[in-house]
């Protein structure tokens, strides 16, 4: 019986309440209610369509590593700009990335990581999930940009994931 009170996705489940909430006239004891019960029936009838929950295992580092990118957005913003500006011609690449990590939820914040920071895109991942291709605007060489990547994003995403 307590299973079927339980709520499986509860960060959706507080989303739906809040945002009912905000949505409803005014907080009455007939919203809340109608608040409780789509934040709980939303959830157990979607259950079916999310995936396993990834263990996080060190969640404490996720605010360094969005530091670290924000940073790096910040000053790739400003090296792509001098690099459009300037009349060097910029030296494409692309990259087939050798994976390490095997979360696909760590491999789709690595690809978004990539293509948030201006001058690289990740294009695709292989079907086996062992390879990230990805276009870098200005590089020397695949192994520059596989380090940077490994070094900066990918090793703290294992001690999260793994």
């Amino acid at each position: 019986m307590l299973d079927r009170l339980s709520f499986p996705q509860p960060w959706l489940s507080l989303i739906l309440f809040t945002t009912w909430q905000l949505l409803s006239d005014g907080v009455s004891g007939a919203s809340i209610v109608m608040g409780l019960i789509l934040a709980w029936l939303i959830p157990q009838l979607t259950q079916g369509f999310w995936p396993e929950r990834p263990a996080f295992v060190k969640s404490w580092r996720m605010p360094m590593y969005l530091a670290v990118v924000l940073k790096d957005i910040v000053v790739a913003s400003f090296s792509v700009a001098r690099l459009i500006l300037s009349p060097r011609q910029p030296r494409p690449i692309f990259v087939c990335y050798p994976l390490q990590l095997e979360q696909p939820l760590a491999i789709t914040i690595l690809a978004s990581t990539i293509s948030l920071t201006p001058g690289t895109v990740s294009v695709d991942v292989s079907d086996d999930n062992k390879t990230l291709l990805i276009h870098a605007l200005d590089a020397a060489s695949d192994q520059e940009v596989i380090g940077a990547i490994h070094n900066r994003y990918e090793k703290p995403l294992m001690e999260m994931f793994q």
